[in-house]
C-alpha cells in the first residue's frame, strides 16, 4: 500500500478485508490486494465455493463506503470483492508526498536509503528497474527508462513501470511512437504524450550519457520535482557505469582466466584422470591456480602439471600464462622436466620486477603393462598423494625449490609406479589450506583420509569426492582458488 502511495486508506482497507473474509470462515480463502489507478480492489477468493452454501453472508455491503462492491462466479471459483477509492491520483499522491516530505528531513533519507538500493547491485539490467521504482509514485505515475549498449548507439527501452499496473500496456505502445531525445545535456527536456507531461532526464555519468530516464504524470512538473528528479538521475547514471564497468571487468577476468586453462580436455589413451577447478569468491580477480594436460610425445607419453602463482590479478596472470607457454614448448622440444623447470624458473625471473613465486607440480606419465609410469617434481607445492588399491596413501614427490626464487636451481625426478587401479591426487593449497575456525583441512593428514574414502572410484569420482569434502569442512566461500587433477591408472 505504501508503494502505491495509498496508505491513508490502509485502516479501511483492512476493515474491508476482514467483512469479506468473516463471510468466507468456513472454507479456505485467499485474499488479493490490486492496485487500479485511483482505487484498491480488496478480493477474497475462494474455490470450490459451491460446497458453502449461505448465500445470504455473500450479499451483505461491506460498512466501509466503497465505490462498488460484489460477487462474481468463475466455474467453481468464488470471488467476494470491494472497490475502495484512493484520495487523489498517483500523480496528486506524488504532489503532496512532494511537498510535505521536501520541507523535513525525510527527502534526504529517502535519496539515501535511493543510494543504497543503487549501490547494492552490480548488474546493469536491475539498475533500470530499480530506477523506475524508487520515482514511481513519489515523482510521478509512470517511469521509463532508456539506455543504449556500453554508453553507445541508439537509445533502447530497458525498463517500465506505472502506478497502475493494467495502464503499462498500453503506455509502451504509446512510448513506441515518440524520438527519445538523446543524453547529451545534464538538462530536463519537456514532452507531451497522451494526456500526461512528461520529463526527460538524462542519465549522465563521468561525461558520458548512459541513458534518458522519462517520467509521465497528468499535470506539470513542480521545480522541486524537477530537481528531485535530477538527482535521482545523476545517482541512478553513476550506479549504471559502476555497474557496467564492473561486468565489463569481470567478463575480462574471465576471458583471461579461461586463457591460461586447456581449451578442452584432452582425450588420453590407457589413462584415465580427472580435473576441477573453481576461482576463488566473487571477486572476480584472476586467480593464480592452473593446471594442464598434454602430449609430450609420439611413444604415448604424457606430461601434467599443477600450480600456483603467489597473489592474483594480471600480474599472477602473466606467469601462469607464461609457466603454461614454457611448459608445453619445451615438452615439444624433448626437453626432460627437470631442465623444463630449471628454463622455467629462469624465464620467471627475467620478468623483474613482474615476477612472481610459483610452487608447481610437473610430471611425466607413461603407460605400462602393470600400470602407468610418472615421473615427478615437487616444486614447493602441496604434497602428491598415492592411493593404493589396499586403501593405503602414501606421499611420492620430494619438496624441492619453489620457482621463482634463486637464481641457480637444480631438481630431481621422483619415479612412482601405479599399479592397476591406483591414483595420484594433486591439488593446490585452495584445498590444503581450507580453513575452517583455526583449523585447516590438512592438519593431521585430513587429505590423505579423504584421499583414503576413494578406493575404487574413478578418477572424475576421486576429484568430485575431494571438492565435496572441502566444501563440507568449510561452507562458507574461500579467498583462494581450488585446483585438483586426478590420474588413476586403469
Amino acid at each position: 500500500m505504501s508503494a502505491w502511495a495509498a496508505g491513508v486508506v490502509l485502516p479501511q482497507a483492512e476493515q474491508i478485508t476482514e467483512q469479506l473474509a468473516l463471510a468466507a470462515e468456513r472454507a479456505p480463502f485467499e485474499v488479493v490486494w490490486g492496485h487500479q489507478g485511483d482505487a484498491v480492489r480488496i478480493e477474497v477468493r475462494q474455490k470450490d465455493a459451491s460446497e458453502y452454501t449461505n448465500a445470504a453472508e455473500y450479499t451483505k455491503a461491506p460498512t466501509v463506503p466503497v465505490e462498488e462492491w460484489g460477487v462474481t462466479f468463475s466455474g467453481r471459483l468464488r470471488t467476494q470483492w470491494a472497490k475502495l477509492a484512493l484520495p487523489g491520483s498517483a500523480a496528486r499522491a506524488a504532489d503532496d508526498w512532494a511537498r510535505e516530505e521536501s520541507r523535513g528531513s525525510f527527502w534526504l533519507g529517502f535519496l539515501a536509503d535511493a543510494s543504497d538500493l543503487l549501490a547494492g547491485t552490480l548488474d546493469p539490467d536491475m539498475v533500470p528497474a530499480i530506477v523506475a521504482q524508487i520515482v514511481v509514485p513519489r515523482l510521478s505515475a509512470w517511469c521509463a527508462v532508456y539506455t543504449s549498449d556500453a554508453g553507445l548507439g541508439p537509445l533502447r527501452p530497458s525498463y517500465l513501470w506505472h502506478a497502475d499496473e493494467a495502464r503499462i500496456d498500453s503506455l509502451r505502445e504509446e512510448l513506441a511512437t515518440i524520438e527519445v531525445p538523446p543524453p547529451q545535456r545534464p538538462q530536463t527536456v519537456p514532452l507531451t504524450i497522451g494526456d500526461y507531461h512528461v520529463l526527460a532526464v538524462p542519465l549522465l555519468a563521468r561525461g558520458r550519457g548512459l541513458g534518458v530516464m522519462l517520467l509521465g504524470r497528468t499535470d506539470r512538473f513542480p521545480d522541486d520535482i524537477i530537481q528531485f528528479a535530477e538527482d535521482i538521475g545523476r545517482r541512478a547514471a553513476l550506479a549504471m557505469d559502476n555497474a557496467r564497468l564492473y561486468a565489463q571487468q569481470a567478463a575480462a577476468n574471465r576471458a583471461l582466466q579461461r586463457s591460461l586453462l586447456p581449451p578442452d580436455n584432452p582425450e588420453v589413451p590407457d589413462i584415465d584422470y580427472g580435473v576441477i577447478y573453481e576461482p576463488a569468491g566473487e571477486t572476480n580477480e584472476v586467480g593464480g591456480d592452473f593446471y594442464d594436460l598434454y602430449r609430450a610425445g609420439e611413444n604415448g607419453t604424457w606430461r601434467f602439471a599443477i600450480g600456483d602463482v603467489c597473489g592474483t590479478g594480471p600480474e599472477a596472470a602473466s606467469v601462469t600464462g607464461l609457466a603454461r607457454t614454457t611448459l608445453r614448448l619445451l615438452a615439444r622440444e624433448g626437453h626432460k622436466i627437470a631442465h623444463v623447470l630449471v628454463r622455467l624458473n629462469e624465464a620467471i625471473l627475467e620478468e623483474g620486477e613482474r615476477a612472481r613465486f610459483l610452487t608447481l607440480l610437473h610430471g611425466e606419465i607413461t603407460p605400462t603393462e602393470s600400470g602407468m609410469e610418472a615421473r615427478l617434481i615437487s616444486a614447493g607445492h602441496p604434497e602428491a598423494l598415492r592411493l593404493r588399491q589396499t586403501g593405503e596413501v602414501e606421499v611420492v614427490a620430494t619438496p624441492q625449490s619453489l620457482l621463482g626464487v634463486f637464481s641457480e636451481v637444480t631438481f630431481e625426478e621422483d619415479i612412482v609406479q601405479l599399479n592397476h587401479g591406483d591414483v595420484l591426487l594433486a591439488v593446490t593449497d585452495g584445498v590444503t589450506e581450507r580453513r575452517s575456525g583455526g583449523r585447516l583441512l590438512d592438519d593431521d593428514g585430513g587429505l590423505a583420509k579423504l584421499l583414503a574414502e576413494c578406493v575404487g572410484l574413478s578418477a572424475q569420482a576421486v576429484a568430485e569426492r575431494i571438492r565435496r569434502g572441502v566444501q563440507d569442512f568449510a561452507p562458507e566461500p574461500s579467498a583462494d582458488d581450488l585446483a585438483i587433477l586426478v590420474l588413476r591408472a586403469p
